[in-house]
């Protein structure tokens, strides 16, 4: 996010930002979907489910997003949990 000048935004201007440039949003945030309103937005959010943030836990919910993402709709939730 650092790269990109996005490191200031909050969760609702970050998905605006990121809508005008990608197809999906992934996160690890579970929360996000009762936070924002995701149907508002242009774009699928993908949603890692592990029981924590590190590499190694997120590694197969990533793997089993990348096998889904050729039927992902714009305006879709979906968790992964590998």
């Amino acid at each position: 996010m650092v790269e990109a000048g996005w490191s200031g935004l909050k969760n609702g201007e970050l998905l605006r930002v990121a809508a005008e440039q990608f197809d999906v949003f992934v996160t690890a945030d579970q929360n996000l979907q009762y936070q924002q309103n995701l149907g508002a937005l242009p774009l699928a959010i993908a949603v890692l489910v592990a029981r924590d943030n590190r590499f190694q836990s997120l590694l197969a919910p990533a793997q089993e997003l990348v096998g889904r993402l050729d039927g992902l709709e714009p305006k879709t939730l979906l968790r992964c949990e590998g």
